[in-house]
């Protein structure tokens, strides 16, 4: 959908009526950007680009606008952000929209104008008219959170379009250090595209060596060095960490959060849950819940809880001070690598 949308504007094949909106919000401000930079000339936008907060400018007066026609320029765009009379969604907002004038325009925009409605939310009232209509009238993007496979797709793209290519080994280990985040792993990708120019070939390797790791990215690496029983390396992590003054206290939390999401997923699993029902049931990414089944193998539902009361006494001590809080994390380690080195996986 995205990319028959994205051609058709490269294409300057504009409709009058669009609507961007959904959790991927990377995808839905790229979209943005890609039609006004295709719809208007770049010294044309002082006069024909239009930004408006529905939540302040009641639909009347931007429609207004809307049917003026452009200065310069042969069409003009004008973005609407918040739409939320398009939702179930409450508001704080005060301004009342005049939704039959919408109504009313839906069935003839004029031709020189670009109206765009971009919202952040998930989902759309189907039971309201004035959704109904401008689903029909418009071009819609439905900027969903991308699946694993929908990632590395966008990746292996982003890299083609720097010249360069990633194998799957690089992919694989693209998401694992740098997460499902679309803004950073396009970012990632550009940089290491620049550093191969020569090779033309990101690799695994390459990854390992520029990906910028997030806070949560060395926290699972940390945990599944010490679920794999390599508890030197998980020590060289978290030392790494309090080097780059990372506050053990968060650290704690993250830690908790990891191994209470490969106790849920172990649950959900032994249930009959999928991976996708899992990800939905949590509201995590799948690729999230595909690394937490893994790490799940390692460990009984018993000896997961055993480690969620070690960090809860953990968070105890570190909250009242009765322990040195580097020191309590480490021994914690320490202590998970003793209770399970015995095990055989």
């Amino acid at each position: 959908m995205i990319e028959e949308l994205w051609k058709n504007v490269k294409k300057k094949k504009f409709s009058s009526i669009y609507l961007f909106y959904g959790a991927e919000t990377f995808l839905v401000n790229e979209t943005k950007q890609l039609l006004i930079q295709s719809a208007i000339d770049i010294d044309e936008e002082d006069f024909n680009l239009s930004s408006y907060d529905l939540e302040e400018t009641p639909i009347e007066a931007i429609l207004e606008d809307a049917e003026t026609i452009p200065f310069f320029g042969e069409r003009k765009v004008i973005v609407l952000h918040n739409p939320t009379f398009l939702t179930a969604e409450k508001t704080k907002s005060k301004v009342e929209h005049d939704i039959k004038k919408l109504e009313v325009y839906l069935q003839e925009p004029p031709p020189y104008t670009i109206l765009v409605f971009i919202g952040s939310f998930e989902k759309l009232d189907e039971r309201k008219k004035i959704t109904k209509e401008l689903k029909k009238k418009a071009e819609v993007l439905e900027a969903k959170k991308l699946t694993e496979a929908e990632l590395k797709k966008w990746m292996r793209q982003r890299a083609a379009y720097n010249q360069v290519e990633m194998d799957e080994e690089a992919l694989d280990t693209m998401l694992q250090l740098a997460g499902t985040n679309l803004f950073l792993l396009t970012s990632e990708v550009d940089k290491m595209a620049l550093y191969v120019q020569d090779s033309h070939l990101i690799t695994k390797e390459i990854v390992e060596e520029l990906v910028a790791k997030s806070l949560e990215q060395n926290i699972f690496s940390l945990v599944d060095k010490v679920i794999s029983r390599k508890i030197d390396e998980a020590l060289r992590i978290y030392y790494d960490l309090i080097k780059q003054n990372e506050e053990p206290l968060k650290m704690l939390a993250i830690i908790t959060n990891q191994f209470r999401l490969i106790y849920q997923v172990k649950g959900l699993s032994r249930t009959g849950y999928g991976q996708q029902q899992i990800a939905s049931v949590l509201k995590v990414h799948p690729f999230r819940v595909k690394l937490a089944a893994g790490q799940a193998q390692k460990f009984s539902e018993q000896e997961l809880l055993t480690c969620i009361n070690l960090f809860a006494e953990a968070d105890y001590g570190m909250k009242t001070g009765s322990m040195n809080k580097n020191m309590i994390i480490e021994m914690i380690l320490f202590q998970i690598h003793d209770r399970f080195k015995q095990k055989s996986y």
